[in-house]
């Protein structure tokens, strides 16, 4: 590996946020050997950084293994990833270069699984999916919190999300494609169900818990349906550190209760339109990929992942909070995992990993010079 042109390659980087990738990354990477990749080579040039330039496609497979070898990690910010991804992680898989990514498609990252992870496995590829929002804040907080309560305990922990930011045409289009493919999903997580092993003698579950007050909060709880507590369950699953019993419940904390009544309403709306194509592609119209926010809106964005713990008679309160949740803070937990990867002493893993998994206490001291944040509020 060391002896590759590169240490982390971006493909991707002409979209909105594969943009605010390679700046990061060109601002912050330090002595890495960066390249960017792309299908347009004039549009890579067009963005002004002094960095080598890899032309692929992902619809040339050849092109993508010719990248993926010469390159310690690869990113990817090209979605949705149900579409355009399963080439790239081929390659990954095939060559032994370690890939990151920015999904919170369920059913591609179940495909994944069963399809390329024991070539990883053998080629020492990590696949590390969800290196963004999704779902970093809430793997990671999760993680940090475990370690603040006692260890051989079961152990709950509850995750409460506030973010404040906007949305770009990908990340639309991206959520209308898996609103239209609940079939698809659903056979891809039971696909996965058979064949990945589970952990002996101990167990870890989601919780799908109801909506309620949260009196720590001052808020309403409502359940998250994303991947994030899948990725949570993941990691503990993998790592004794969760302890015998380990339960996870995922929520969004809402304070104006008119607004918690309407929102699985208007997310339900939003789910039957998914099912009617040319209802969809009217709504994916409204918002192109390649558009997103402004620079001051995006500056203007916040998140805070509020994890509450329990285990062993202790109580843990903590919380993981940032910047633009959906494409500034993004980019940089994004970059900082392909860095960490590249460059970290780091436990030996391969295959499909989650980022608690291959990366854990190296990426969290990695985001907190990066400037998020992880706190203990309350221990006791």
């Amino acid at each position: 590996m060391n002896e590759r042109p590169y240490d982390v390659v971006l493909f991707g980087a002409t979209g909105f946020t594969g943009a605010l990738t390679a700046e990061y990354l060109h601002a912050n990477a330090g002595e890495a050997r960066l390249a960017l990749a792309g299908r347009n080579r004039k549009k890579l040039e067009d963005l002004g950084l002094d960095l080598p330039l890899v032309e692929a496609d992902a619809d040339d497979a050849e092109s993508l293994r010719e990248m993926t070898a010469s390159t310690r990690v690869v990113i990817t910010t090209v979605g949705p990833y149900i579409k355009y991804g399963e080439p790239l992680v081929a390659a990954c898989a095939e060559t032994g270069a370690d890939y990151v990514d920015l999904t919170g498609e369920p059913e591609f990252v179940d495909l994944m699984y069963v399809r390329h992870h024991e070539e990883a496995v053998a080629s020492g590829a990590r696949i590390v999916h969800c290196c963004g929002f999704d779902s970093i804040p809430h793997d990671l907080g999760a993680y940090f919190t475990v370690k603040e309560l006692p260890e051989g305990v079961p152990i709950k922990v509850e995750g409460f999300v506030r973010a404040g930011g906007t949305l770009s045409g990908g990340t639309f289009e991206t959520a209308l494609t898996a609103f239209s493919r609940v079939r698809h999903m659903a056979g891809a997580s039971g696909e996965r169900k058979k064949r990945e092993p589970r952990p002996e003698g101990r167990r870890a579950r989601g919780v799908r818990g109801l909506p309620k007050r949260q009196s720590s909060l001052g808020a309403w709880a409502l359940p998250m349906p994303t991947i994030d507590p899948q990725v949570v369950v993941r990691s503990a699953r993998a790592l004794d550190r969760y302890g015998p019993d380990f339960s996870y419940g995922h929520y969004m904390a809402i304070k104006s209760l008119p607004v918690a009544a309407g929102l699985p309403v208007g997310m339900a709306g939003l789910f039957a339109a998914a099912q009617v194509p040319p209802v969809r592609d009217f709504l994916l119209s409204r918002r192109k990929p390649g558009e997103g926010p402004s620079k001051e809106q995006i500056e203007k964005g916040w998140f805070k992942v509020r994890f509450e713990g329990e285990g062993g008679g202790s109580r843990v309160v903590t919380e993981v909070s940032g910047g633009d949740p959906g494409y500034g803070d993004t980019a940089k937990m994004l970059s900082e995992a392909a860095l960490c990867l590249a460059q970290d002493d780091l436990p030996e893993t391969a295959g499909q990993v989650t980022t608690a998994v291959a990366m854990g206490d190296a990426l969290i001291e990695r985001l907190k010079r990066a400037g998020i944040s992880f706190e203990v509020l309350e221990k006791h």
